[in-house]
Order: structure tokens, then sequence, then C-alpha cells
């Protein structure tokens, strides 16, 4: 069995995984504020899992990682620095093998899987909260950009520098309108948003080139209602050294990241 551990800004998630990436049972919590707390809830959670032999885990942070000594150094919306997560995870379920990865890599990661026998370069965005993406290549995770925030990339805006996230985010989109992105079907309101959120994936396409982009998230799961504006934005833009890719809607754009656990451990065990 494999174990993923999904820890956000509100809530933690847990499934465990048999050996053909079924989810066998799932179990949830809110998030604490402490670290200290968290372990503490974790704790609770593993012994409604306790019946299941774990062989790996993997778990995903929303920020920076340090994989050589398995710490989260940054945890984006929570207060969290420097922690020793993957010691700490290990020792609660008993020293067995525990992984610690970015969730926007991981989620990327499973999403690319689904369309590797089409694509080999995929850029995965992921917009909630903020923004967050992920470059695959070949199947894996691109140690190059294992480490990219684009949503903290500086874009000229109304002749100021303002932060991508803070124009296109999920939480900006509610900031701006009142409204979260499951409550607005106007159309004009997504034409303008798609303006601002093709601002910073212009940048990305330039640098990163890939064969396709993947939106998921939680705005990403209503990606029907913009879709088409955000391709024909795009391809305003478009030109011989800059071509604009397809746009698709992840598969499981809210629960990719869990999934992506699974097929991190099956990558590193190599099974």
């Amino acid at each position: 069995m494999f174990l993923g551990i999904d820890v956000g800004g509100t809530k933690t998630l847990l499934a465990v995984f048999d050996e053909n990436g079924q989810i066998l049972q799932q179990f949830k919590f809110p998030t604490p504020q402490k670290y200290e707390d968290f372990l503490t809830e974790l704790e609770k959670a593993l012994q409604e899992l306790r019946n299941y032999q774990i062989r790996a885990c993997c778990c995903a942070i929303p920020g920076k990682v340090d994989r050589k000594n398995g710490v989260g150094v940054v945890y984006g919306n929570l207060a969290w620095h420097d922690s020793p997560i993957k010691d700490d995870i290990s020792r609660l379920l008993g020293g067995i093998d525990v992984a610690v990865e970015n969730d926007a890599n991981l989620a990327g990661l499973y999403e690319a899987s689904l369309y590797h026998k089409q694509y080999k370069k995929v850029l995965y965005l992921t917009i909630g909260t903020g923004i967050g993406d992920a470059e695959i290549i070949n199947g894996v995770i691109d140690p190059s950009f294992a480490d990219s925030e684009a949503g903290q990339t500086l874009l000229d805006h109304g002749g100021q520098l303002v932060r991508w996230e803070d124009l296109a985010s999920g939480r900006a989109l509610k900031q701006r309108y009142g409204r979260k992105a499951s409550e607005i079907n106007d159309p004009r309101i997504w034409q303008a948003y798609t303006n601002d959120l093709a601002l910073g994936l212009t940048e990305l396409i330039a640098i990163m080139q890939p064969e396709v982009i993947i939106v998921g998230g939680g705005v990403g799961a209503h990606f029907n209602k913009y879709g088409d504006f955000l391709t024909a934005e795009l391809k305003r833009h478009e030109g011989p050294m800059v071509p604009i890719p397809p746009i698709v809607q992840a598969k499981r754009p809210e629960e990719a990241v869990i999934y992506g656990c699974y097929v991190f451990l099956r990558q590193k065990l190599g099974v």
C-alpha cells in the first residue's frame, strides 16, 4: 500500500492507494496553524488508517522543499519554516520511507501522466489561492524548474509591478468581484480575468515552450467558463518563435495532488 498526504493551507488529506492506484480509504482534517499541532492531528489521522500495511509515503507541501534533507523550508500560506517533515512523518509511521515534494509538482506529474503518449513537454498550472506551476519533461518533474514559483512573477500592470497571483489567482478573483469562481457566470468577468491570466502565462510559454498546458486547481475546475477567452487572448501574442500550444483542463483539477503522490512513489520505487 502507498500513502499520500496532501498538506494544504486549510485542510490536509490522507489517502491510501493500492498497487493499482485505487484509493482504498481517505481521511481529512483541518490543517492547524502551528506545525506541532499539525503533527498531533496527523498522528490521530494515521490511527484511522492503522489497518493498512503502508509500504511508502509521499507528502505534498505547498512551498519550497529541501529534498536532500526532507525539510519544508517555506509553506506558502502556512507560517511554518524549516520543519523536518520527512523525519517527523517517518517516525509517526514507524520508520518507513517518506518522500517530500511540492504540491504543484505532484499535481502536474499526475496530470501529465494522462497525456504521456501525446506530449513529452508539459506545463501544468494550478490556480487557487495562489498560482503554482510544474514542468514535466518525459514524464518526470524537471529538476531545473522544480522550485519554480511562477505566481511570484512581477508583471507591469497599470504602470506598477504586481505579482501575477495578486492579479489572476482565485483569491484575486474574489477580491475584485466579491464572488468565488464557482459563483461567476458572467462572460464579461471571465474575459477580463483572462487578460490578467494571459499576462503571466505568455511569459511562461516563451520560457518553457511547452507542447501542452494543463490548467488545474480551484479556478481550473471552471475552465469551461473561460478557456476559449484565454486561448483567444494568448493567440493575440503568438509569433513564429513562441507558438501557443493546446490548453486543456485538468482531469482532476482539485484531486491531482494526492494522485500525484502515488505516481511519484511508483517512480521513486521503480515499480
